[in-house]
């Protein structure tokens, strides 16, 4: 079940939030879990296993950190055991058919290949139960001795298959304890619609245009094409799980949870290191706190730090999927990282704005060629394309095709991935009048139910709706 769906839309949260909201206070956890568990098991009922078995033993780790924290010793073994037990189990999901193809290929056997299914959102709960057992040695949460708790945490439908990734110690205390004003569910509602919207208006639209021309051979693009296809694809990933993002967010709140922002508008960065700023902060600030400083962060010395990075990006890429494009994906972003930390950023703070803002784009926008390819010689074939290597030509008849068909949703897709809206919002604001700003808000309301009526018209005669990081 994905959130742009008729049946999310108008079956399963109708529901749920006039069950949730009619349920006396001591039932609003179970009345979510059963949600939870129920969305989950939509698409695959055995996959809730998985889950379960997640769920149970993070539970036990947890009650087993919060007794023997004083024991060093003993507490050491037990977050190991239990970081282990969570990566075999994402291991043998996500990685076992890759690990089997390499190894056969690699070695010349012929080892049976189990063909196992991906359990959808598997690496967004496995980072959400080891940030669960980890916050309470930490202390930066209670240890839940209710296990429904628990499970409620590892398994809220609103950010349980994409993100983004909530970490225990952000709503340790809401699942105890939280309330929903009207204020808070009309702010919930309106971060859903836009959400929605940014799905089923932008990313889909781009998407098409990307599926469409990277079902292409690269020999047969002109340059011009190859750049418009990875435009579109850079524009549909940012709007897709930007989207989701918000929808998860506006979805919390209905329920009383406030999650962390996870995007920043990351397409107007002026370096690397920024655009991972401001692009699935929830990730970047997993990996930064749950790894790159455990290992030492920069506080060692350059050579240590330079090792702790390379970790962690080799780390980021393999966490994106079991093939070797996302693994040079992750080593291409590390390696910027690292040379703007040892000279290169110091060298664009002084270039105007307008080169480093072009230095990121273009660096950012070559990354995704290897994100969005099924194998590294199409991602090579089609970056040498892109800068005129073996291209038919330049310019050609399906680029002009593309480009003019299309303007008009390039244009607006890339005014709203760079924050046009919220500013001239924010000067509106700041010179209008106060009757003006009561009647803005009414124009809003109208807004919102126009891009609400315009999504769902799109959910209803579309059948393009893919969700690209539900395979994550």
């Amino acid at each position: 079940m994905v959130f742009s769906s008729t049946v999310f839309l108008f079956l399963f949260l109708p529901l749920v939030l006039l069950i949730y909201f009619l349920s006396p206070q001591a039932l609003k956890n179970t009345v979510l879990l059963a949600a939870s568990l129920f969305f989950y098991a939509w698409g695959e009922p055995k996959f809730v296993i998985i889950m379960m078995i997640s769920i149970l033993l993070n539970y036990i780790f947890g009650l087993l950190v919060d007794k023997y924290r004083d024991k060093k010793t003993k507490v050491k073994w037990i977050l190991i055991v239990m970081v282990f037990a969570n990566i075999l189990i994402l291991g043998i999901f996500k990685y076992a058919n890759f690990i089997i193809e390499n190894v056969n290929s690699l070695f010349s056997l012929n080892i049976e290949n189990p063909n196992i299914p991906l359990p959808i959102g598997i690496s967004f709960f496995t980072f959400q139960a080891i940030s669960y057992v980890i916050d309470i040695y930490r202390k930066d949460g209670d240890v839940q001795k209710n296990p429904l708790d628990t499970a409620l945490y590892i398994s809220l439908f609103p950010q349980l298959v994409a993100g983004p990734i909530v970490r225990y110690q952000t709503v340790a205390n809401q699942i105890k304890k939280r309330t929903v004003t009207l204020e808070g569910f009309t702010e919930g509602i309106k971060r859903f619609i836009v959400g929605l919207a940014k799905k089923m208006l932008l990313a889909n639209n781009c998407g098409l245009i990307a599926d469409q021309i990277f079902s292409m051979q690269p020999s047969e693009m002109s340059t011009g094409l190859a750049w418009i296809g990875i435009i579109a694809y850079s524009l549909q990933i940012y709007f897709d799980f930007s989207g989701y993002s918000d929808m998860a967010i506006g979805l919390g709140r209905m329920f009383g949870f406030t999650f962390l922002e996870n995007f920043n508008y990351p397409y107007i960065s002026k370096s690397i290191s920024e655009f991972w700023r401001r692009w699935h902060i929830s990730l970047g600030s997993w990996f930064r706190d749950y790894i790159y400083i455990p290992l030492g962060g920069n506080r060692k010395g350059n050579l240590i730090t330079y090792r702790n990075l390379f970790i962690v990006w080799l780390t980021t890429g393999i966490w994106h999927g079991a093939n070797w494009t996302f693994i040079i994906w992750g080593l291409y972003y590390g390696f910027f990282i690292m040379i703007e930390r040892a000279y290169l950023g110091k060298k664009l703070v002084r270039l105007p704005i307008i080169i480093q803002h072009a230095y990121a784009l273009i660096i950012v926008i070559i990354g995704w060629v290897f994100f969005r390819s099924e194998t590294l010689g199409y991602a090579f074939e089609y970056i040498g394309v892109m800068f005129g290597i073996n291209s038919v030509s330049f310019w050609n008849l399906d680029a002009s095709y593309y480009f003019n068909e299309n303007i008009i949703l390039f244009l607006l897709s890339i005014l709203v991935s760079m924050g046009i809206l919220p500013y001239l919002q924010r000067k509106l604001d700041c010179i209008i009048s106060k009757p003006a700003l009561i009647a803005r808000e009414g124009i809003a309301y109208i807004y919102y139910i126009a891009l609400l009526i315009t999504s769902v018209s799109y959910i209803i005669s579309s059948s393009f709706n893919p969700f690209i990081y539900f395979n994550f």
